[in-house]
Formats: C-alpha cells, sequence, structure tokens
C-alpha cells in the first residue's frame, strides 16, 4: 500500500489483487493511478503503476493478436459472469457490442462466430464479464463455458427458438434471461403478442434491439440483479464516498466489508456509520452485525 494512500485507493488496490482478468486489472489500475498520493514521495510508486499499465495494455494486445492467429482464446471466469448463447443470425454479437466495449465481427453470414469473445459490462461502476459463444447448434459451442456461467443471456429472434435451445441447458445452473432481440424489426402489434407469450411462460424476459439500442439499459440493470449481489460504498470520515462500489452478497453485513478490505481490518474499527437504505436516518451509528443493504454507504472511524 502507498503511504499517506486513501482507503479509495487501497480498495482499488484490492481489487486489482483479486482481479481475474488483464481487463479488470486495467480498470483497477487507472483507479489507482487516479488515486494515488501526489506528492514527490510517491513517485516511484507513480513510475511502478504506469509501468505496470503499460506491460497489461501490450499484453492484451498481443493476446488479441495471438487469439485470432489460434482461433481457441483461452477465458478465465470473472467474479461477475454472464453467457450469451443462442441459435445462429440472432444477434448474438451485436449484443455483445451493444452491451461491451468489445467489437466483434458482425455479419449476416450464418455460423460467423467460430471463436469465444468476451468483453467487460460496466453498470453503475460494476464490472462483469460478458462472453459471446458461438452458436448453441454449432461445433465450436463450448457446453463447459455454457454450465459454469452465473448468468444466462438466451438470445432469440422468436419464442419458438427457446424449445431448441432448452435442451442445451440441462445442466446449466446460472440464472436465465430470455432476450428477444430485433425487435426493430416487429410493428407494436407483434412485440404485444410476443411479449404476452412470453409473460405467460413466465419467463424472465426482455425485449430489445440492439440497432436502435431499445431495452439495452433495462437489459443491463436486469443482468446485474441476476447476480444476487449488492453494492457498498466505503467512505472515509470528512470525504465523499467512493466511486467505485464493493460487491458483496446479499445480507452481507459491516465486518464483511471490513474483512474485505484487508483481513483483521473489523478489529481496529471503533465505530461505524451508515447512511442508506439499511439505515434508519443518515449516518446512523451501527455494530459489526448490521445488516447492509444495496447502495448503502459505509463509514469507518478508528481509535
Amino acid at each position: 500500500m502507498a503511504t499517506n494512500a486513501s482507503l479509495e485507493f487501497t480498495l482499488a488496490e484490492k481489487r486489482y489483487d483479486a482481479s481475474q482478468t488483464d481487463e479488470e486489472k486495467v480498470a483497477a489500475l487507472e483507479e489507482m493511478i487516479r488515486l494515488m498520493p501526489k506528492h514527490k514521495g510517491a513517485e516511484n510508486l507513480r513510475a511502478n503503476l504506469r509501468a505496470r499499465y503499460k506491460r497489461l495494455k501490450e499484453s492484451i494486445e498481443t493476446k488479441k493478436k495471438k487469439s485470432k492467429k489460434s482461433g481457441k482464446p483461452g477465458i478465465k471466469k470473472a467474479e461477475l459472469q454472464a453467457v450469451i448463447i443462442g441459435l445462429t443470425q440472432t444477434g448474438k454479437s451485436s449484443l455483445l457490442s451493444a452491451l461491451t466495449n468489445f467489437k466483434p465481427e458482425i455479419s449476416p453470414i450464418p455460423y460467423t462466430t467460430k471463436t469465444i469473445n468476451l468483453g467487460m459490462m460496466f453498470y453503475e461502476h460494476v464490472q462483469m464479464q460478458i462472453v459471446d459463444q458461438p452458436a448453441i447448434d454449432s461445433e465450436d459451442f463450448d457446453q463447459g463455458i455454457t454450465n459454469g456461467a452465473d448468468t444466462l443471456l438466451i438470445t432469440i429472434t422468436n419464442p419458438s427458438e427457446l424449445a431448441e435451445i432448452f435442451p442445451f441447458l440441462q445442466n446449466a445452473a446460472g440464472e436465465r434471461i430470455v432476450v428477444l432481440n430485433k425487435t426493430d424489426l416487429l410493428d407494436e402489434n407483434e412485440k404485444r403478442k410476443i411479449q404476452a407469450q412470453l409473460q405467460s411462460k413466465k419467463y424472465n424476459f426482455e425485449m430489445i434491439s440492439c440497432h436502435n439500442k431499445e431495452g439495452i439499459q433495462e437489459l443491463k440493470e436486469k443482468i446485474f440483479k441476476s447476480f444476487g449481489k449488492i453494492r457498498i460504498y466505503t467512505k472515509e470520515p470528512r470525504k465523499p464516498s467512493s466511486n467505485m462500489p464493493m460487491i458483496l452478497p446479499k445480507d452481507a453485513s459491516v465486518k464483511d466489508v471490513a474483512e474485505k478490505i484487508h483481513a483483521g481490518f473489523s478489529e481496529k474499527v471503533n465505530e461505524t456509520r451508515i447512511t442508506g437504505p439499511s439505515s434508519k436516518f443518515p449516518n446512523q451509528k451501527v455494530g459489526l452485525d448490521h445488516i447492509l443493504k444495496d447502495k448503502d454507504i459505509v463509514e469507518f472511524y478508528f481509535d
């Protein structure tokens, strides 16, 4: 940790250490560089962070080039992962592009996607890994990634396609979101009929268009909620709360937050104040066993 580093810097450093992918590490390093101490004593740290950042960016570019040559990119599962699956020509690659910063090859030719593509989706400062699979009925489809995903984005253009897709999901334990794509090709009457059909089956679904971005923001929110996590913002006394939330399971406690910052950190806490959905009023004093809710702000005080 840097000398005189803020709590926000410490949390960004923790996110870097816990990162599962190079893309996550780059995002954490960008935050660390922004938050690091500005005094002269931190010059070596600043140079170290920038050197790491440069090496990671170069590594990502190298891996992309190798992936294109080999056609078999490796993938390491992130903390929050959603996998796009569906038949060919349902707009899976377009969905990946609409949700993330990744720009896959998009073509009207069937079975264009031959390899796994992935990007990082950002929703209210939360990073989520989005994976685009080859068509579910192609020889390049990876059943293992589908079975291990936290959330499945079942991409269709017609509800009848679900009967072909569901047999591939018998061993998939992840949450399911049916994504009805290409609504820009439907008139209002067709939309109403499809919506009623999906509702009658009690599917968790969203109707979208990657072409005109209809429903994309609503889908992002639904994807985040599918993970069953909460966002907790930390705050240092007399300073604004952090912009980057900590991600914890539902029913996490104040102690869980402290221990995620650093093992044994909870033992150093003298007082905790909460502002947000789980508090009765702003700056409420609570104990370490206090159960938190999404978007709570936690402020720690020490002896």
